[in-house]
C-alpha cells in the first residue's frame, strides 16, 4: 500500500482544517518506509503533522527536492525535534541543495538553515546518481535535460558566484507500485516531462501511473506549456495531483488533457 498525505501545501482541503503556506511537504509511507519528502517554509510542518497523528521522529528518511526556502525552511524546526532523539533520519539531496540563491526582489531565497547545523544533527547523503531507498523507492538525483522546452529559464541567482540559477539540484522521487511509476516532485524546476523520462529509463518501464507535486508552470511560456500538455497527455495518467508552483492558468489547461485531482493540506491519498 501506498500512502501519501500533504502536509504543507499553499492551498487546504475544506472541511479540514489544516494550515497552508506556500509551500511544499508530503509524508510517504510505502515499502516499510516513512519517509518526509520536503519540509515547508516554517513550522507548519511541525502543527499539521501533530494534528494529523503523524509521528516525525519515526521517519526514515528527509528527501530534499532543491534548495529553495520553501521547500527546506522547516528544517530548522527538524533540527529542535531531533537535536535530543536517539532515532534520526538520513537526509538524502543533491549536492548543491545548501546553496545560496537571491533575486532583486525577493532577496535571499535559499536554505534559511546553514549547512553546517544540518550536518550537526543530520547524517546528510549528497548524490549525483539515483540512488534507491529500498528497490522500489528512488531519488533521481541531478536531473538530465534532455528536452528543448523546458528549464530554460535561471530562478535567480546563485549569491557565490552571482550567475544565473538553473536549479541544478532539483529532483524527484519515483517509486515503482504494480509496475506502474509514482512520481513525487517538489517543483520540478529541471522539468516535469524530463523527470517522467528519467524515471522511465530508470526503472525501465513506460508507464506513469501518476504524479504529486509542483509543476512550475506558473509563468511557463506558451512553447513549453503545449509541449506539456501533449505530453503529458500522451502518458495516460491515472492522476495528477498538480499543486503549489503549478499555477492557476495551467491547471485549468492541464484538466483539458488529464485527470487533475484537488491538493491541499490535510489531503490524504492511498493508492
Amino acid at each position: 500500500m501506498f500512502k501519501l498525505n500533504v502536509l504543507v501545501d499553499n492551498n487546504t482541503i475544506i472541511d479540514k482544517y489544516f494550515l497552508g503556506e506556500p509551500a511544499l511537504s508530503f509524508f510517504i509511507e510505502y515499502d516499510n518506509k516513512k519517509i518526509l519528502f520536503d519540509t515547508g517554509y516554517s513550522d507548519v510542518i511541525i502543527k499539521n503533522s501533530e494534528k494529523m497523528q503523524l509521528n516525525l521522529k519515526e521517519i526514515d528518511y528527509i528527501i530534499l527536492s532543491h534548495g529553495h526556502d520553501d521547500h527546506t525552511g522547516g528544517l530548522k524546526h527538524l533540527l529542535n525535534l531531533y537535536k535530543k532523539s536517539e532515532h534520526r533520519p538520513k537526509i538524502i539531496a543533491c549536492p548543491d541543495v545548501f546553496s545560496q540563491r537571491y533575486d532583486n526582489i525577493d532577496g535571499d531565497f535559499g536554505s534559511p538553515v546553514p549547512k553546517e547545523d544540518i550536518e550537526s544533527v543530520f547524517k546528510v547523503h549528497y548524490v549525483n546518481e539515483p540512488f534507491f531507498l529500498t528497490e522500489n523507492i528512488v531519488f533521481l538525483g541531478p536531473i538530465p535535460r534532455i528536452n528543448d522546452f523546458e528549464s530554460k529559464n535561471n530562478v535567480g541567482y546563485l549569491r557565490e558566484s552571482n550567475l544565473p540559477d538553473f536549479v541544478l539540484d532539483d529532483s524527484a522521487l519515483a517509486i515503482r507500485k504494480d509496475n506502474k511509476i509514482i512520481i513525487i516532485t517538489g517543483c520540478s524546476h529541471s522539468g516535469i516531462i524530463n523527470i517522467c523520462d528519467y524515471a522511465k529509463s530508470i526503472f525501465n518501464s513506460e508507464e506513469i501511473k501518476c504524479i504529486f507535486g509542483g509543476l512550475h508552470l506558473q509563468d511557463a511560456s506558451s512553447e513549453q506549456l503545449i509541449n506539456t500538455l501533449s505530453r503529458l497527455e500522451n502518458l495516460n495518467l491515472d492522476s495528477l495531483y498538480a499543486c503549489h508552483c503549478t499555477g492557476f492558468k495551467a491547471l485549468c489547461k492541464l484538466a483539458e488533457v488529464v485527470n487533475i485531482e484537488e491538493v491541499g493540506s490535510g489531503l490524504e491519498v492511498i493508492i
